[in-house]
């Protein structure tokens, strides 16, 4: 979609040193301004849907960078892309646009590295407020990054420099004379929207646009005017005088994470988040960035309005860049891993959805999880094996928190008995919570994630019963199995749409599922033997909950496929591939209960 045809946009047009620029603006002039720079070879339509989203709370300014889109390009092209020239053509927007006030500024690929430079000259002081870089580094930060492992060698800074290079191919080449024009003038401009969709993940539509061969011809003097020059003689006063969140797609194909390692000696002030995804995340995760633009702005509006230095808001916990602001949704919440789980993702910073039948239970740990560090946690009361109550929590979550970004199947419960005393009853129970509930889930939020087209994460709790074989646990092993099996084929399947599938299998672990286990053959009496007895064989194990979380972040972090837990765990795994046999002659023991 062109944004000079989304409702309520106004198109104008700004002269600077010689050329005109197309600026577009959405939102409310009266609000705060946040200007949006486009990367390479896009134009500024890359942004659209940030944009749209944006512009609910601020006003939203786009504009193409000269020689893109519909701005003019200059005469001649060589040395009229230097970034002296583009910071004027940014103060010229800013002036234009925003004349009274600062303006928050956001910057992707060419965008972010052009950005830098305008948050490091003093020229710009008291222009801008704060600065959202991805995908683009400074050239001046990265000509010292390069000289510090150049003058220092070690093997760790030597593989850094190498694997950077191998990732800046494509820099070498656009410094060829006249063949990269040819070739984006050709069948590479023809052949890139089914490239970015196929390598990227970019859903297919009206990116890029029309205007796609004269902007990346015209782009490819951004790298000869500046990037050897900058990286030879790299400027030693690039501090940033600004607010500066940097957010880092973990795989990214162009770009190392390893060149922001001294990021805070340049932009004292600055917050990191990493996010899943690859390159084009203006793309490819609209949603996330856009949160996290909205909430560094509203940041630095309110930290200007007090009067106070900006603080840095962003939660502390582990994997805090990674989680911070993502929505999660945990079933079996109110107790054991459930429990656990939902607070350590709410350290990190993440808003999260407790779900349990226990409406009391996850009421409880919404409000811990609040307390802990989540900005925002609700409890929901839901039996995980009704699909239509699962149908009506995916509708209500998706249209008042969002589209859930991972999802933590882990309500289970426990069943115990030999298979000859396991009614038909008791198969049906323990198979509509442990498999079906994790059927539900994967399905609806599955599908949810699926069509947002933004990637996401799903984790199912198993169990090392899943692939342990036990004359105890016939029905929990088969529903467990059945659960391992599920997440090894949604991986295989939802690769391709960017989202990961990990089967978490613990071994014995202090929970309060003990306490509810169903024994099957058992009275009343027995039942409440054997639950005491097997409760207090768990307490004397004493493997805590908490490690299990932190596996389950892990696992979502390093997109794991199958994560054995504990020790025992681990071995039987080992045991079920390279000795069955063993596992097999364990399994005829009886248990000592």
């Amino acid at each position: 979609m062109n944004l000079g045809s989304l409702p309520g946009a106004r198109e104008r047009r700004v002269r600077t040193g010689g050329i005109e620029l197309c600026v577009v603006e959405l939102g409310d002039e009266k609000r705060p301004t946040v200007v949006l720079v486009h990367g390479y070879p896009d134009s500024k339509e890359v942004w659209t849907e940030v944009a749209k989203q944006l512009a609910d709370q601020w006003h939203v300014v786009l504009y193409d960078v000269r020689g893109h889109g519909r701005s003019t390009a200059p005469k001649p092209l060589r040395g009229g892309f230097t970034l002296e020239k583009l910071t004027d053509d940014f103060l010229a927007v800013a002036d234009a646009v925003s004349p009274d006030r600062p303006v928050h500024l956001v910057g992707h690929d060419w965008g972010s590295v052009q950005s830098w430079e305008f948050v490091t000259v003093k020229r710009t002081e008291g222009r801008i407020a704060s600065f959202t870089s991805m995908s683009g580094p400074s050239l001046d930060h990265f000509g010292h990054w390069i000289k510090q492992r150049m003058t220092r060698p070690t093997p760790r800074r030597v593989g850094q420099l190498l694997g950077q290079g191998a990732k800046s191919w494509y820099v070498y080449m656009l410094h060829t004379p006249v063949l990269p024009e040819l070739a984006w003038r050709g069948p590479l401009s023809k052949r890139w929207p089914k490239m970015l969709e196929r390598l990227e993940k970019i859903p297919a539509g009206d990116y890029p646009t029309p205007s796609l061969p004269d902007d990346a011809a015209h782009g490819a003097w951004l790298y000869r005017d500046n990037v050897r020059a900058r990286l030879s003689r790299p400027r030693t006063d690039a501090y940033a005088h600004v607010p500066v969140q940097l957010i880092t797609p973990t795989g990214d194909i162009f770009l190392s994470e390893k060149l922001y390692d001294q990021l805070e000696l340049w932009a004292p002030q600055s917050v990191r988040r990493t996010l899943d995804a690859k390159h084009w995340v203006p793309r490819t995760r609209p949603d996330q960035l856009a949160a996290w633009i909205s909430e560094f702005v509203a940041a630095n509006e309110a930290a200007k309005e007090d009067g106070r230095p900006v603080q840095d808001t962003t939660p502390t916990g582990a994997y805090a860049d990674r989680f911070g602001g993502r929505l999660v949704l945990v079933t079996g919440a109110a107790g054991g891993i459930g429990r656990a789980t939902a607070f350590a993702f709410a350290e990190a910073g993440a808003r999260v959805v407790a779900v349990d039948r226990d409406a009391e239970g996850a009421a409880r740990t919404a409000e811990m999880a609040r307390l802990i560090g989540a900005p925002a946690a609700w409890g929901e009361a839901v039996d995980v094996s009704d699909e239509q109550a699962m149908e009506k929590l995916a509708e209500k979550v998706a249209a008042e928190y969002g589209i859930v970004d991972v999802l933590v199947n882990n309500a289970g419960i426990g069943l115990s008995g030999s298979f000859l005393d396991t009614t038909s009853e008791d198969w049906k129970n323990v198979l509509d919570v442990n498999l079906w509930g994790v059927i539900h889930g994967c399905r609806i939020f599955g599908r949810q994630m699926a069509e947002r087209g933004q990637g996401g994460h799903i984790v199912n709790t198993a169990s090392a019963a899943a692939y342990q074989p036990s004359r105890a646990l016939p029905a929990y092993s088969t529903s467990k199995a059945a659960v391992l099996m599920l997440s090894e084929c949604l991986r295989a399947e939802l690769a391709e749409r960017s989202i990961g599938v990990s089967a978490i299998c613990p071994g014995i672990v202090n929970t309060n599922i003990t306490a509810t286990t169903h024994f099957a053959g058992a009275d009343a009496a027995e039942e409440k033997r054997l639950r005491k007895r097997t409760s207090r064989l768990y307490g004397l194990r004493n493997y805590p909950p908490e490690r299990v979380a932190d596996a389950i972040l892990k696992a979502v972090v390093r997109n794991q496929a199958v994560v054995p837990v504990t020790p025992e765990a681990r071995g039987a795994r080992f045991l079920s591939r390279f000795s069955p046999g063993a596992l097999r002659g364990i399994a005829r023991l009886k248990p000592p209960l």
